[in-house]
């Protein structure tokens, strides 16, 4: 009779039907094959895995049911969606992406093949994988399923975990005895950073804990929001997204009272504004959130004022290259705007130079929604008015975009502090190896002399009041102060002319000027272990990583397992 290797075993785990029962599934082998099949029944206690992810990374369809942004791959990258936009200006921009016309889209390309605890490709529709971006997340969800439900549930096999024994070793042509892990032994977790961040040492992780793990099977799901709307809303939908995973796992066999939510970016937000919501705090069993904007980020603001072009250039062709196309959206929709930094951030992180380096008083002094968001008029203010009525889209009122800006202050006001009690983070505190800058901590506008109009220029002060009716800007990286747009005639005899610009001064936003994943500046990366106190178990600063593939990331990867091992160890099982 054949037989597969002595090393190997032909074996399967069992996973949970619709009724709560552990259901096997093998395909047809030779009868020649005469080794025993173990099948491994599953822990009877379920502790889900939920991932929220960030602003952008959930598919959207208009509330027509068309796809309006679904970020399925080609060659690895989102190409579909950037020829979608590339060529779509702000009018479109605006028409179609609003919260009200939108709603997420479950029809998302998935997985061909099982993983894990999931079968086929209607088990991964089911867990919602089909509403989140295949391109950024799914190579990271279908590690996780792996690594949490792949590798059996005996601890003392696991790979990632070892500790120093003395024992006997087996004689020459024995086989060694079985492992076994015992309880009250501190173990080695292969490439976790021994350091978490400056002066805090990792916590060890326990055989304790991995003993607790072991009773218990992860399934690994997928929550999509409409990230145009205003993250409350997003928290709501988590919130019946999980009471929707616990009721499917606990029937049965099987038992589950709560889940584990692993965030990226935005979705950090969402997820603190779910626990906050009566009796969420004891559903959720913790929290990892990566590279979290915590506290916001300035570089949003930047890019209502001059787009994306300048840091990514493909990037801006899908989120918007300059400041008309990107504010035709943002100021619309709260979800975005939410992302702005907030009264936590800090004081002083707008800043403006005179042609001769003398400075402004810096803004805000203490709240920025009224000093800068919905500065209406003076030129630095976050949103030119006219870019609010983009040709061929559907206006938006000065009124209406003040509306959400209160949202914005009202959801921060609500965070402010706020994080779950077994809360895990991780951000970047580098993304390269160079001395250089990657992120935005602050915003640097610099003006300098320009051909002059004639008359006497302004001075600082005078400049700082100048209105958007007085500096002329297409929406890209330079603004005119006063003057006017020449034209010049070529009298030559060959026709033609040349365009050029008069103005006082020539105004452009400086580039990054601290470190961080170039998005998320380390100071808002880290301000949960400032604002959340004991909550924030552990808090891990890491580098080499860029903020949308944060999670692709091996150490991040690394980082949030030894997460989940540790909320697992303190999860209600009943």
């Amino acid at each position: 009779m054949a037989s597969v290797p002595e090393d190997k075993e032909r074996s399967q785990i069992g996973i949970p039907d619709a009724r709560g029962m552990p259901t096997f599934a093998w395909q047809t082998t030779s009868s020649m094959l005469a080794d025993a099949v173990k099948l491994t029944m599953p822990p009877s206690h379920i502790l889900p895995i939920v991932f929220v992810p960030g602003i952008m990374g959930s598919d959207l369809a208009s509330t027509e049911g068309d796809e309006v942004w679904v970020l399925n791959k080609t060659a690895g990258a989102p190409l579909g969606l950037a020829m979608m936009w590339a060529k779509r200006g702000s009018g479109t921009r605006q028409k179609v992406l609003h919260p009200k016309r939108t709603q997420v889209y479950r029809e998302g390309a998935v997985p061909k093949k099982g993983v894990g605890t999931i079968r086929d490709k209607a088990h991964f529709l089911q867990r919602g994988w089909g509403e989140v971006s295949e391109a950024s997340y799914h190579k990271f969800l279908l590690w996780l399923e792996q690594k949490m439900n792949g590798e059996g549930y005996d601890p003392a096999y696991w790979g990632d975990f070892s500790y120093t024994s003395v024992s006997a070793a087996p004689k020459p042509g024995e086989k060694p005895p079985p492992r076994k892990l015992y309880p009250g032994i501190s173990m080695d977790m292969s490439g976790l950073p021994r350091v978490a961040e400056d002066n805090h040492v990792t916590a060890p992780i326990l055989s304790d804990e991995l003993l607790k793990r072991a009773k218990c099977r992860f399934p690994v799901y997928a929550c999509g929001y409409n990230w145009l709307a205003s993250n409350t809303q997003a928290a709501e939908a988590l919130k019946e997204r999980i009471a929707e995973v616990i009721a499917e796992n606990n029937k049965g066999a099987y038992k589950c009272e709560q889940v584990i939510l692993v965030t990226h970016s935005m979705g950090g937000l969402v997820a603190r504004s779910c626990a906050q919501l009566d009796g969420m705090a004891d559903k959720i069993a913790g929290i990892v959130h990566g590279v979290m904007p915590a506290v916001g980020a300035a570089v949003a603001y930047r890019r209502c004022k001059v787009g994306m072009r300048e840091e990514s250039f493909t990037a801006g062709l899908v989120i918007g290259s300059n400041g008309r196309e990107v504010t035709a959206v943002f100021a619309q929709a709260p979800g975005a705007l939410q992302l702005l930094p907030s009264a936590e951030y800090g004081p002083h992180w707008l800043n403006i130079k005179d042609d001769k380096g003398h400075p402004a008083p810096p803004l805000p002094n203490a709240d920025p929604y009224t000093e800068i968001y919905l500065e209406r008029s003076a030129w630095w203010g976050l949103v030119r008015e006219e870019w609010l009525s983009p040709k061929d889209g559907l206006a938006i009122k000065w009124n209406e975009f003040a509306k959400n800006v209160k949202l914005a202050k009202a959801f921060h006001d609500e965070l402010a502090g706020q994080y779950h009690a077994q809360t895990y983070v991780f951000y970047g505190g580098k993304v390269g190896d160079g001395d250089g800058y990657d992120s935005f901590e602050k915003i640097h506008w610099q003006m300098k002399r320009g051909m002059s109009p004639g008359g006497k220029a302004p001075d600082l002060a005078g400049a700082l009041a100048y209105g958007n009716d007085q500096v002329r800007t297409d929406g890209s990286n330079k603004l005119y102060m006063g003057g006017k747009t020449e034209f010049m005639p070529d009298y030559s005899g060959y026709g033609g002319g040349h365009v050029y610009e008069t103005s006082y001064y020539e105004i452009s936003c400086g580039m990054q000027d601290g470190n961080g994943d170039g998005t998320v500046p380390a100071s808002s990366g880290r301000a949960p272990r400032k604002a959340g106190g004991g909550n924030i178990k552990q808090q891990f600063k890491l580098s080499g990583f860029e903020h949308e593939p944060a999670y692709g990331d091996a150490i991040a990867q690394k980082v949030t397992h030894y997460a989940i091992t540790k909320i697992a160890a303190i999860a209600r099982l009943v």
